[in-house]
C-alpha cells in the first residue's frame, strides 16, 4: 500500500498536492492525518467520493510499502501517523514541500523542496513533464491549493511557476465557480463572533513607522479557521504585522495556537516561529503548544518581531556626497558646462562661506539659454525657497516632502553645511530595492537576495579574513567600505564553496558622510600594509588610489588589492585618460564599464552584506549578457569594447543588442581617427589598449575573442586596415604550431608574438607606427621595422642556395621571433626550409671543439671561430662525417 499523508488540519494546498500525487503514484491512497480547515471540510462534504481518501484507522501498517508526505517536513504535524515513518519494512519515504529553511526531522529517501508559492505547483510540474491528464475534479482541488496558498497569486511568495501551473490546471478543466466558492468562503458564525472580540481587544505598537498588533482569544476548544480570521483582521485594520493567539483547553491542560502575519520588509516569521516548534513562510507562520505560559510566548514572539523590524533608510544612506556646487555669480553658460561634464540634473548654489543659498535645475538653465542669457549669473534664475533635510531624516519623511511639495531634490544640511543631496531617483531606487528584497519565491529573486554568508563561503578563507580586517579598519575611521567590480561578479558566478582565490580585488572607500578627504583610500591602504608587512604598497596620487601587492606569497600567492576613494570621472576627449574627482559610491559605480562590473558588496556595518546594484547587473548576470552602462561609454573609452568582448567570451555571455549597436556606432563614427589626429596622447588607443590586448591574447579563448572583435569591426582600433581575413587566420594557426614546436618551454612571450603577428599582417609602412602607438618593447619595434627587408632577403636568397651550410649562414643572423614572423608570411617551400633549419640544421654541432684544436697544436685565437664554423659547414654539407675526417679536413685547409 502506497500512502500520501497530509499534515494535521489539512489545507487546500496539502489536499491538492496529495490528489495530484495519486496520478503520479497509481493506486496510492490519501490519509488526512488529523482533520482539515473548515473550507476543506465543507469541500470534502460534497466531493470526498471523487478522491481516493481513506481513514487513518483503516490502515494496516504492515501493508504500507511507501509514504509520501506533502506540505510539511515535520513529524509532529502528521499526528499519530508519524509512527508509520519508523516502520522497518518501508521501501521509500518521499517529501514534497515549499517551505524553505526548515530543518526536517523526517528521514526521507527523496525530497522535492523548492521555493514556490504552493506545494501543489511542484506536483503540477511533474504531471506536465509526464504528460498526465486530469479530471475536472482533480484539476479543481489542485487549483484551489495554489489559489489559497498564493492569495490568487497576490502573496509575495507567489512565483511565475505558480501562475503557469494554474494556467495548465485551467486547461485541464478546473471549475472557476467551485474555486470562487471555496477560495474565500467567508467566516463561520463562531469566527465572526471572535472577529468582533478581537477588534475590541486588539493591542497596538508603532515602531519605526510600522504598526504591530496582537490579541489573545480564549475559547473552550480549538477553533479551526483562525488563519482566515487573521487575514480578515489585517485587512480590516491595515496593520503591518499581527500575532493572533488562541488559548483553549486541550486534553487535560491548556493549549495555545498562534497565527502570525507580517507585511514588514525583511521580517521573517518563519525563523521566529521555528524557535518554538512552529513554522511557515517569512510573512505567514503558525505554532501549536501545550502547557505553556501564553503571555510569555506571545511576548517572546512580539519581541522577536520588534527586533526584526528594520531601521528605515535615512538621508545619510541615500544621499550623494560631496555635492557639486557653484557660486551665485557663476554664469548660466558655465553652469551648463558643469552640468554637461558631470551629467547632473541640477546644481546647488552656495555663498563664499559654503552656506546653501539656492538650487538651479537643468530646466532653469535651458530657459535662460533659450532667452539669450548665457552671460547672466545663476543667482537670477535659481530657486531660493528651499526645503532641506538632515542626515537623519528617514525615507518616509523624505518621500512625504517630495510628494507634498513636488520637489525633485532635497539638500542635506548638517551644522548648516551642505553635506549631501537626495534626489527623486535616489528615493525611487531605494523603494524599488526594498520591494525586491522583500519578495520571495522566484528563482530570480532568490538569486538577487544573496547574503553575506553565502558569498563568504565561496571565497578562500584567507581572502575573507583580509576583507574583514579592511572593513574593521574602515569602520574605525567612520567610513563605508565596498568590494566592487570583477571580484563581486566572480563571487556571484562562483559555484564551488571555499575555493575562489581572486587575484585582483578592488575596494572602494566612501567616507564623505563623515568628511573623509580624498586620501581615504590611501590612508586605509597604509593601515593595512602595517598589518600585512609582506605586501608592497604603491600609491597613485593622480587617481586617488593605492595598491597592496603580494608576489608568490605562501598565503596569498600573487594578489593585487586596489583601494580607492569613491570617485567620479570625466573624459576631456575620447580615448583620453579620465579626470577623476572624489565622489560617492553610487557615482563610482556609474563610471564603470558594464552592469555586471557595477555591483558592490558593502563590507562595513550596519548594512554589511548589502549588494548595491543600481543598474541591473544581477539580472544581466542571470541573463548571461554584457550590457554597457551609458551610450557614450565606447566613444569615451574604446578599451571597453575589448573588455566587453573579453568578458563575453570568457563567461560564455552574449553582448546585449543595444550595447552591440553602441559599439558599432562608435567604431563607424570615425571618432578614434579624429581624436588621434587632434591629440598627441590617446591612452585608450595606446597603452591601455595594449593592456587589454595582452589580457585577451594570453587567455585560452584568444581566438574566439579575436573573431568577435573582427565581427564587431573593433580590430580597427589597432589599425583601420586590420581585418581577421582567411590569410591572417592561417598565419595565426601557423604561429601556434611554431610556438608549440620551437618554444615549448615558453622562453618567448607568446601573447606578444600573437600581437606581433597581427601587426605584421599590416602593410609594411604601418607596422612601426602601430607598434610605437601601442608602446611595444624596443625589440618588438625593431623586429617589425626590419621585417619587410628581412623577409625580402630570405625570400629572394633562400631558393638560390645550393647547400645546407649556405642556408645556415643566411638564417642564423635572425633570432627565433623574426624567423617565425618571416615563416608566417612565406610560401610553403620557404616555410619548410625555415622549419628544417630550426629543427635540424641549427642543432648541428661541430665534430671538433676548442680543446680538440688545442690538442692538435692550433694556438688559441680569433681563428678558432672561423675554423669551427668551417667544420660545421663541412659537416652540414656532408663533406666530413666523423672526427677523423674532420682532422683530415683541418690538415688540408688549415695546415700548421
Amino acid at each position: 500500500m502506497d500512502l500520501i499523508l497530509c499534515h494535521t488540519t489539512a489545507d487546500f494546498d496539502a489536499l491538492g498536492a496529495a490528489v495530484g500525487l495519486t496520478r503520479l503514484l497509481p493506486g496510492s491512497k490519501i490519509v488526512l492525518t488529523g482533520g482539515s480547515h473548515p473550507p476543506v471540510q465543507d469541500f470534502l462534504a460534497l466531493h470526498r467520493d471523487e478522491y481516493p481518501l481513506i481513514e487513518r484507522r483503516s490502515v494496516n501498517p504492515e501493508k504500507i510499502r511507501s509514504l509520501t508526505v506533502v506540505d510539511t517536513q515535520q513529524r509532529d504535524r502528521l499526528g499519530k501517523a508519524a509512527e508509520w515513518l519508523d516502520l522497518p519494512h518501508l521501501g521509500e519515504i518521499i517529501v514534497y514541500d515549499h517551505h524553505l529553511g526548515q530543518e526536517s526531522d523526517i528521514a526521507a529517501t527523496r525530497s522535492h523542496i523548492s521555493s514556490v508559492g504552493a506545494t501543489t505547483t511542484l506536483i503540477v510540474e511533474q504531471l506536465q513533464q509526464q504528460q498526465v491528464s486530469l479530471s475536472s475534479a482533480e484539476a479543481t482541488v489542485m487549483a484551489l491549493g495554489i489559489h489559497v496558498d498564493t492569495g490568487s497569486l497576490t502573496f509575495d511568495q507567489s512565483t511565475p511557476r505558480d501562475a503557469l501551473a494554474l494556467a495548465w490546471l485551467m486547461q485541464q478543466g478546473a471549475s472557476l465557480s467551485v474555486i470562487s466558492t471555496y477560495r474565500d468562503p467567508g467566516l463561520s458564525l463562531q469566527l465572526q463572533q471572535l472577529l468582533t472580540e478581537a477588534l475590541e481587544n486588539l493591542e497596538y505598537l508603532c515602531l519605526r513607522g510600522y504598526t504591530v498588533a496582537w490579541v489573545t482569544l480564549k475559547t473552550d476548544a480549538f477553533v479551526p479557521g483562525l488563519s482566515s480570521l487573521a487575514s480578515q483582521l489585517v485587512e480590516l485594520t491595515e496593520i503591518d504585522a499581527l500575532l493572533l493567539a488562541n488559548e483553549y483547553l486541550g486534553k487535560g491542560d491548556s493549549s495555545l495556537s498562534v497565527i502570525g502575519r507580517s507585511q514588514i520588509p525583511k521580517t521573517n516569521l518563519n525563523l521566529l516561529f521555528q524557535l518554538l516548534g512552529g513554522g511557515g513562510h517569512s510573512q505567514a507562520a503558525s505554532l501549536n503548544l501545550r502547557g505553556v505560559d501564553s503571555q510569555a510566548i506571545l511576548k517572546q514572539l512580539l519581541d522577536g518581531i520588534k527586533a526584526q523590524i528594520p531601521h528605515p533608510p535615512t538621508a545619510r544612506d541615500l544621499m550623494s556626497s560631496p555635492v557639486r556646487t557653484i557660486l551665485p555669480e557663476t554664469t548660466i553658460a558655465e553652469a551648463q558646462r558643469i552640468l554637461l561634464r558631470y551629467g547632473n540634473s541640477g546644481l546647488s548654489v552656495v555663498d563664499t562661506q559654503g552656506q546653501l543659498v539656492g538650487i538651479i535645475s537643468r530646466r532653469d538653465i535651458d530657459i535662460a539659454l533659450h532667452h539669450g542669457f548665457s552671460h547672466a549669473p545663476v543667482k537670477g534664475y535659481m530657486t531660493t525657497n528651499l526645503k532641506t533635510i538632515t542626515p537623519d531624516t528617514t525615507l518616509p519623511q523624505i518621500e512625504s516632502l517630495m510628494v507634498t511639495y513636488d520637489i525633485g531634490r532635497l539638500p542635506v544640511l548638517e551644522n548648516e553645511q551642505l553635506v549631501g543631496l537626495v534626489t527623486r531617483t535616489d528615493v525611487l531606487r531605494e523603494l524599488h530595492q526594498e520591494r525586491d528584497e522583500n519578495g520571495e519565491g522566484t528563482e530570480e529573486r532568490q538569486k538577487s537576495n544573496i547574503n553575506l554568508p553565502q558569498l563568504q563561503n565561496k571565497l578562500a578563507p584567507q581572502l575573507w579574513q583580509l576583507l574583514t580586517i579592511a572593513s574593521q579598519e574602515a569602520e574605525k575611521r567612520g567610513w563605508h567600505l565596498y568590494l566592487v567590480g570583477g571580484a563581486v561578479r566572480d563571487l556571484l558566478l562562483a559555484e564551488t564553496a571555499g575555493s575562489l582565490m581572486i587575484k585582483d580585488i578592488d575596494l572602494v572607500v566612501d567616507g564623505f558622510h563623515k568628511s573623509a578627504d580624498v586620501g581615504a583610500g590611501v590612508e586605509l591602504a597604509k593601515a593595512l600594509q602595517q598589518l600585512y608587512p609582506a605586501a608592497r604598497l604603491e600609491i597613485h596620487g593622480a587617481f586617488q588610489t593605492a595598491a597592496l601587492l603580494w608576489h608568490k606569497d605562501p598565503e596569498f600567492d600573487s594578489l593585487w588589492v586596489d583601494i580607492a576613494t569613491a570617485r567620479t570621472e570625466f573624459y576631456p576627449y575620447p580615448a583620453a585618460n579620465p579626470e577623476v574627482e572624489a565622489s560617492s559610491i553610487r557615482q563610482d559605480l556609474y563610471r564603470r564599464d558594464f552592469t555586471i562590473n557595477a555591483i558592490a558588496l558593502r563590507l562595513t556595518s550596519p548594512r554589511s552584506g548589502e549588494l548595491l546594484d543600481f543598474f541591473g547587473g544581477l539580472l544581466d548576470l542571470q541573463a548571461k549578457q554584457i550590457r554597457v552602462l551609458h551610450p557614450n561609454s565606447f566613444i569615451e573609452d574604446p578599451t571597453r569594447i575589448y573588455r566587453g568582448v573579453r568578458f563575453a567570451v570568457r563567461f560564455g555571455f552574449e553582448i546585449e543588442p543595444q550595447t552591440e549597436e553602441f559599439i558599432r556606432y562608435a567604431i563607424n563614427s570615425g571618432v578614434y581617427d579624429r581624436t588621434s589626429q587632434e591629440n598627441s596622447r590617446t591612452p585608450a588607443l595606446q597603452t591601455r589598449l595594449k593592456t587589454e590586448l595582452k589580457y585577451i591574447l594570453e587567455a585560452p579563448y584568444w581566438k574566439s575573442a579575436l573573431q568577435l572583435l573582427d565581427n564587431l569591426g573593433a580590430l580597427q582600433c589597432i589599425h583601420p586596415t586590420l581585418k581577421l581575413d582567411g590569410l591572417l587566420l592561417r598565419r595565426l594557426r601557423l604561429l601556434e604550431r611554431c610556438l608549440r614546436r620551437f618554444d615549448a618551454e615558453q622562453t618567448l612571450i607568446h601573447w606578444q608574438m600573437r600581437l606581433e603577428a597581427l601587426i605584421a599582417h599590416l602593410a609594411p609602412e604601418y607596422r612601426v607606427k602601430v607598434a610605437q602607438n601601442l608602446q611595444l618593447q624596443d625589440d618588438s619595434i625593431v623586429r617589425l621595422k626590419n621585417l619587410a627587408q628581412s623577409f625580402s632577403q630570405v625570400i629572394e636568397s633562400l631558393p638560390t642556395l645550393q647547400c645546407p651550410s649556405q642556408v645556415v649562414l643566411l638564417l642564423r643572423q635572425y633570432d627565433l621571433p623574426m624567423l617565425i614572423l618571416i615563416a608566417l608570411q612565406s610560401p610553403r617551400e620557404i616555410r619548410h626550409q625555415i622549419w628544417e633549419y630550426l629543427t635540424v640544421l641549427a642543432n648541428v654541432q661541430p665534430l671538433l671543439n676548442g680543446n680538440d684544436l688545442k690538442k692538435l697544436g692550433y694556438k688559441p685565437g680569433p681563428q678558432y671561430r672561423q675554423i669551427l664554423d668551417d667544420v660545421v659547414a663541412a659537416t652540414l654539407d656532408r663533406v666530413i662525417k666523423d672526427k677523423a675526417e674532420a682532422e683530415e679536413f683541418l690538415a688540408k685547409h688549415y695546415p700548421q
